[in-house]
């Protein structure tokens, strides 16, 4: 049981409460006890003073039984953050885990980082939320949701530590903004093929660059790490085991693919007809630069034939569509065209996800909202086509019974 012992000034006016409680015996056969000084607030009244104390001290007590008394209860969330990104550095990915560290930085610390994580409160969470609204209006609840999650994560990590008991950020206990799910941006397979009509113009690696993601579906980055030692002429088939990724102020660099899914893709003939094409140019153009060329069998390169930069196509892409009159879309619409029209084509649901190399299949069913939408156009397509039939016939018979008359 906790000992409370009441501390008084000069003019005996309780100012505080020393609670001390025994966390078992040393070696020795000794007992231990943790302690902690409790403040009473400005204007609580004795009585409310000693009730409160009873209940600080109950916690105190229970504290100490799930060892989350001590130097642990003192942490502060800014000391925490080092031992956090300590142990999500090998987890997450490079640039992941580069944004958290970020937004630790920028965002969770100067609003919370001065905060024993011990006396974080889900109102402290919620304060957090309300920030994040107000202070950009125009932020939207899935960026705010982002920024929460890292907080929540961090917090999730004390937990297993035994640092605090559960988390105060849980959803659960939290009131967040509605958020509406983002429709899946695709080209229809009329944009699709304008797309690779004005593609034509463009240079060579780009025209494979763009084919090989609406064949294969493969992210960017896993696109830019492919070596001509990736494909087999062979059996027309694509090995994906590695992606290539840019972090601010470091140099290029390559990680296993998302979800460490190496798998093999097989593309078509016109595929591998323009690898082949390309090929022969980087040939050329190595024996044309000599010493200068430092390439090491990239598909995609820069001028040297160094691995290209992974932002450079994002950028790319944004000029060819905008040049062509061509609605604009991210480049990662590639992968999701490439998977709507699979499931269009009639291709099963588990193989569509072996080729994007989902860990979750859960993660692939997002595409069937495309096809019902991609539905939903087709029939009111052939609505407009049989009501404008319609007035046709009706305003011919019309004209037939003027004539008639």
């Amino acid at each position: 049981m906790a000992n409370v012992k009441a501390n008084k000034n000069k003019d005996g006016t309780i100012i505080s409460y020393r609670i001390r409680v025994s966390d078992g015996c040393s070696v020795d056969g000794r007992q231990r006890f943790q302690t902690m000084t409790w403040k009473v607030p400005r204007g609580m009244t004795e009585k409310q003073a000693a009730k409160e104390a009873e209940r600080v001290a109950l916690q105190f007590e229970d504290e100490v039984k799930n060892g989350l008394a001590g130097s642990q209860r003192s942490l502060k969330l800014v000391e925490f953050v080092p031992i956090y990104l300590d142990i999500k550095r090998d987890i997450l990915s490079p640039r992941t885990f580069e944004y958290y560290a970020s937004i630790i930085e920028k965002v969770i610390i100067p609003l919370l980082g001065h905060m024993k994580i011990s006396e974080i409160r889900s109102a402290h969470i919620q304060q957090f939320v309300r920030y994040l609204q107000r202070e950009n209006p125009g932020t939207s609840p899935a960026t705010i949701k982002k920024k929460l999650a890292i907080l929540q994560s961090m917090l999730t990590q004390a937990v297993k530590l035994d640092i605090i008991p559960m988390n105060p950020a849980d959803a659960k206990r939290l009131t967040l903004p509605k958020m509406v799910t983002p429709k899946v941006e695709i080209f229809s397979k009329q944009e699709a093929a304008e797309m690779l009509e004005c593609l034509e113009q463009e240079e060579l690696q780009y025209q494979c660059l763009v084919l090989l993601a609406i064949m294969t579906g493969c992210r960017l980055g896993e696109l830019i790490a492919l070596k001509f030692s990736d494909i087999d002429y062979n059996t027309n088939k694509v090995t994906i085991e590695r992606s290539a990724y840019k972090c601010k102020g470091k140099p290029i660099a390559l990680k296993p693919p998302k979800d460490y899914e190496v798998r093999t893709i097989t593309i078509t003939d016109d595929c591998i007809e323009l690898i082949k094409l390309l090929k022969a140019e980087k040939e050329r153009e190595r024996m044309r630069l000599g010493t200068a060329w430092i390439g090491d069998e990239w598909l995609f390169t820069q001028w040297n034939g160094k691995i290209m930069n992974p932002q450079t196509p994002t950028k790319w892409f944004g000029k060819f569509l905008e040049k062509n009159g061509l609605k604009h879309r991210k480049f990662h619409s590639l992968r999701h065209t490439s998977a709507t029209l699979l499931l269009y084509g009639g291709v099963n649901l588990q193989q569509v996800r072996t080729r994007l190399g989902h860990a979750d299949i859960s993660t692939t069913n997002k595409y069937l909202h495309c096809l019902a939408e991609a539905d939903t156009e087709a029939a009111s397509v052939l609505g407009s086509m049989l009501i404008s039939r319609h007035k046709h016939s009706e305003e011919q018979a019309n004209n037939n019974t003027q004539k008639t008359g």
